[in-house]
């Protein structure tokens, strides 16, 4: 039985796949930072689907949270065949209005731990000549929109080069490009929802079946959804210019993701 680490596993697009995967048959390793909610989905897709979860409770914004997890990857006796890096968060306010300190906490767990949790997954990976990764970004990649934009695009480039490099190995890399999403993203983020027209809204799980279906096709960059596909379609052709105020305006009245 195969078994899938899932971070950020406790409400939205985490919870979504651990929901899937569990449902699958796949044994979980679920990461986040509230261990109480952790163990009540452990034991609630124990009980539904006969899968064995484990709980990790790590911040990813701490380097002692990314370590433990780290660790947990590179467990030669415990192998996870399947990593989604799913952990974000977003910041509201424009640039200059969010503190340094915020910023960097978004590159730490955006960037950082996303590096260093796809080395360790791989490298154990590439060895056994199986596995995936995904990594979850999001169609702000695409588009200026401050530090979350940058740090959701280096996520696709970065997940890109790396699948370019393992081509052949038997290791599977994806980005996933999701817009908006019914999670806690933007409740936790203090931002309002109230004006997002409802055809922008993805369903999580529906979202999910896409990714996976994405992933076992082999591709790199996943973008859920046909109204977003055509919607980044326009953005290709776009002057950067106008994309630049329009996705500003927009992101501060709705948010990044």
């Amino acid at each position: 039985m195969t078994t899938a680490l899932i971070t950020g596993a406790t409400a939205g697009i985490g919870a979504a796949f651990a929901r899937r995967l569990a449902g699958e048959g796949h044994n979980l390793v679920l990461v986040a930072r509230d261990t109480e909610r952790l163990r009540v989905q452990a034991t609630e897709l124990h009980d539904r689907h006969g899968i064995e979860a484990e709980v990790l409770t790590a911040d990813l914004s701490e380097d002692k949270g990314i370590a433990a997890v780290e660790a947990r990857l590179g467990d030669r006796h415990q192998s996870v065949d399947l990593l989604v890096n799913n952990a974000g968060f977003g910041n509201k306010g424009r640039y200059l209005e969010v503190s340094m300190a915020d910023e960097l906490t978004m590159l730490k767990v955006h960037c950082e731990a996303v590096l260093r949790l796809t080395s360790a997954a791989a490298a154990g990976m590439k060895e056994r000549g199986r596995g995936g990764v995904i990594n979850v970004a999001s169609v702000a990649a695409f588009v200026p929109r401050g530090t979350y934009g940058a740090s959701k695009a280096w996520v696709v480039q970065f997940t890109q080069g790396a699948a370019k490099d393992l081509s052949g190995s038997g290791v599977r890399l994806m980005a996933l490009c999701p817009g908006f999403v019914r999670t806690e993203f933007h409740k936790r983020a203090g931002m309002g929802t109230d004006s997002i027209p409802g055809w922008m809204w993805l369903d999580a799980d529906k979202l999910v079946t896409s990714a996976l279906a994405d992933l076992a096709r082999g591709r790199t960059v996943s973008v859920p959804d046909a109204r977003y596909k055509a919607l980044m379609g326009l953005v290709k052709v776009a002057p950067r210019g106008l994309l630049g105020g329009v996705t500003s305006r927009t992101g501060r009245k709705y948010g990044p993701q």
